[in-house]
């Protein structure tokens, strides 16, 4: 997911899409320890995509504070 997409979501979206994205990672980490992973670097890709949604959940809550 793009970084410009994850700005433009709303912050109900944004929680929604962070816990699909955690329980993607934990579905992946599953798959990749039974040995039916056949991508192991999709882990990577979720895990940077859910530190973009972190990265902008904080950014926002920064903001709000100011």
């Amino acid at each position: 997911m793009k970084a410009k997409e994850i700005v433009n979501l709303s912050d109900e979206e944004l929680d929604a899409k962070l816990k699909e994205l955690k329980t993607e990672l934990f579905n992946l980490r599953f798959r990749h320890a039974s040995g039916q992973l056949e991508n192991p670097l999709s882990i990577n890709l979720v895990k940077k995509d859910i530190a973009r949604v972190n990265t902008v959940i904080r950014a926002r809550q920064l903001k709000a504070k100011e």
